[in-house]
């Protein structure tokens, strides 16, 4: 999704590091997992944590998991799925929880069908990172103004509601970053629309739990 130069920027803003127990929530295709497993190495721990409210999508996303983990050299990661607020019973305390595209959707039907919110789920981002850890949220944005309204419809969300409902759960916003950012994204069209698919504007947000 990302040229080497972006990657790279993205991975030293995550601020993962050998060792390190990272949780890529909703991990989709697995391409994050796959970095931060080489980026932990064998010392270090990568959940790949599936969310059981989309446990059921046809490509089987935990099976997807489940055989990465398989893949060789991939000792260090963990297929693991539940709901969305039990994170923290099936992973360890991480020092980086990753969210990669779908915050957003923690403010739509299928995510909150089960009685999961936004706020619900920061507070198990907060029980299960360490103390000084960093929770990353790279997300398309909404026009200013449209706060949360377009979740569910072009699923885009506005940085500020964002950083407003993160920083509600105590984390301190530690950086921010343009380097995803479209000016020419007119951000009325649904991020899956062709004309905009792969270049909407994007925000990153890096919290640290005190």
């Amino acid at each position: 999704m990302y040229n080497q130069s972006k990657l790279s920027e993205l991975i030293r803003f995550a601020r993962a590091d050998a060792g390190f127990t990272v949780i890529d929530v909703y991990p989709g295709n697995g391409d994050w997992t796959r970095v931060f497993s080489d980026i932990v190495g064998p010392q270090g721990r990568v959940y790949s944590f599936v969310p059981a409210e989309v446990a059921h999508f046809k490509d089987d996303p935990v099976g997807r998991m489940r055989t990465l983990a398989k893949e060789p050299g991939r000792e260090n990661v963990e297929a693991v799925s539940a709901d969305l607020v039990a994170m923290p019973e099936v992973t360890q305390p991480a020092d980086v929880i990753w969210l990669h595209l779908f915050y957003h959707d923690l403010h739509t039907a299928l995510i909150q069908a089960g009685g999961a919110t936004a706020a619900d789920f920061n507070q198990a981002v907060y029980e299960r990172l360490k103390p000084g850890g960093s929770y990353v949220i790279v997300d398309h944005a909404a026009a200013v103004g449209a706060g949360t309204s377009e979740a569910q419809s072009l699923h885009r969300i506005e940085p500020a509601s964002v950083r407003e409902e993160v920083e509600a759960a105590g984390f301190v916003l530690d950086a921010e970053s343009t380097m995803l950012a479209n000016k020419d994204d007119p951000h009325s069209s649904k991020v899956f629309d062709p004309s905009i698919k792969g270049k909407t504007d994007r925000f990153a947000f890096r919290f640290l739990r005190p």
